[in-house]
């Protein structure tokens, strides 16, 4: 039994198909068994002698008065035949058509889903080699065509989103745009009591239409449909789905520097890639190390139990011994394990982006922890403990200073930095005594709150403002 044949008696489980028995039936079933030799006759010759095996099955197909399942399971053949391996689409195209026109009683309504969904993978998946968009779209509008005609409207917005991922896996933005605003449409105009359906699909649309975007670099339209997505409630969306949204999500953070967003949305991401068994999980993985290191924590984000499991993983292995660099602050080791294993780190677009970013946040430390028992040095020797030219030093310097974190400057004759210890002692010093009188004028004015008349006649109070030198203040 092949795939076909089981996909049948799968697709039949669940089904009445409402049998009415009667005496008279034995010249029905000889004629059953006579159209079933013929279909595996026909189907031992599909590798030998393919064209044979066609008209063989075409011949099922004329023999039955009535459309029944051999002839269903005949042009199914003949479709697959015909694309897959004698590389005729337009021929398959037509027996496809035909096929369709049996969904509508000849065979079981889950049986002729799934044999529908078993054409429609191999056409848009490539195995039968280079197809023409005109022959893919036309395959799909058969199948809509007859979907609607059927009634069959979850069907149809499957097949609809199954047309959008192939649009999207071919980068036909036009086609897909067209098609996804009519989804969208389709789904706002649905009037089903089932909101978490609605809401399901809704996502679904959003992960498409979202995917796009971040391919295109709209990132205006990726966020007005991230925060759309985000603010659906009702729904029960598989976890691939969201895998899809919060990768992208975090894709767009990382894109405005807001590293701890990133990182949430990454991790959210990869714990459902997880959930649903996805490889999309390592690379997932990945980006969250990247941008848990952007954000300077000194959290390591394979402790997690979510994460831990992977961090021997092979293709892990490598952003598990950077983020240990990283937090010892040892950029050269960091260095050379991107030099080393730049397959599984630097091959990847999106990490590329931000190794500059990671290089220099981590070149910044080693800096300020290089000149904290210096006074005085030498660019020359920075850039060659650093293995970078002079001129990166001198910004990486000169971002340092602005932002306060190195009290110096550069003389720009000598190319030397030079340290004011003793001016960022005195700052220091100042800073303690300015917040020590706004403590006491804290003080001072508590008490004054608490006799709010001034006190005026009490001889106490009078006493205790003597100056011992002027005496009574005025």
């Amino acid at each position: 039994m092949d795939d076909d044949d089981a996909d049948y008696m799968q697709g039949s489980d669940d089904e009445d198909y409402g049998f009415d028995y009667s005496d008279d039936g034995d010249g029905d079933e000889g004629e059953s068994a006579d159209v079933e030799n013929m279909y595996y006759a026909a189907k031992s010759k599909k590798e030998d002698d393919p064209e044979q095996a066609l008209k063989e099955f075409k011949a099922i197909v004329d023999k039955e008065e009535e459309k029944g399942d051999w002839g269903f399971k005949a042009l199914k053949q003949s479709t697959k035949l015909l694309f897959l391996v004698l590389k005729r689409p337009h021929e398959a195209l037509q027996t496809y058509r035909q096929l369709l026109t049996y969904t509508k009683s000849a065979v079981t309504r889950n049986y002729s889903e799934k044999s529908i969904n078993g054409i429609l993978d191999y056409v848009g998946g490539g195995k039968g080699g280079p197809i023409e968009v005109d022959i893919l779209e036309k395959f799909y509008q058969a199948t809509k065509d007859a979907l609607v005609e059927a009634k069959n409207e979850r069907l149809s917005a499957k097949t609809n989103l199954k047309l959008a991922k192939l649009w999207l896996d071919r980068k036909e933005y036009t086609r897909l745009t067209k098609l996804l605003r009519d989804l969208t449409n389709a789904t706002a105009a649905n009037e089903s009591d089932d909101q978490s359906q609605k809401g399901t699909q809704l996502l679904e649309i959003y992960a498409l239409e979202i995917q796009m975007y971040n391919e295109t670099r709209n990132f205006k339209k990726l966020k007005e449909i991230y925060n759309a997505a985000t603010s659906v409630r009702s729904a029960i969306p598989h976890p691939r789905i969201m895998g899809v949204i919060k990768e992208c999500g975090g894709k767009m953070w990382m894109g405005e520097r807001q590293w701890n967003k990133a990182s949430e949305d990454f991790f959210e991401s990869f714990r459902n890639y997880d959930e649903a068994g996805s490889q999309q999980r390592i690379q997932v993985l990945k980006y969250l190390v990247l941008a848990n290191m952007l954000t300077g924590s000194e959290v390591n984000p394979f402790d997690s139990q979510e994460t831990k499991p992977y961090k021997n993983d092979s293709q892990i292995k490598a952003m598990t011994d950077l983020v240990d660099a990283y937090q010892r602050r040892e950029v050269h080791t960091a260095e050379k394990i991107l030099r080393e294993n730049r397959s599984t780190i630097m091959d990847d677009a999106f990490i590329r982006l931000y190794i500059g970013e990671l290089l220099r946040s981590l070149r910044t430390q080693y800096l300020i922890d290089l000149i904290k028992p210096y006074t005085r040095l030498e660019l020359s020797f920075l850039a060659q403990q650093l293995n970078v030219d002079k001129d990166e030093v001198e910004e990486l310097l000169i971002g340092l200073i602005l932002d306060g974190k190195v009290e110096g400057r550069i003389d720009q004759v000598t190319m030397r930095l030079e340290l004011d210890k003793q001016q960022s002692l005195e700052k220091r010093r100042y800073a303690a005594l300015e917040r020590w009188a706004e403590a006491l004028e804290a003080v001072h004015s508590a008490v004054v709150a608490k006799n709010p008349s001034g006190a005026k006649g009490d001889p106490g109070l009078e006493m205790s403002m003597v100056d011992p030198y002027r005496g009574a203040w005025p």
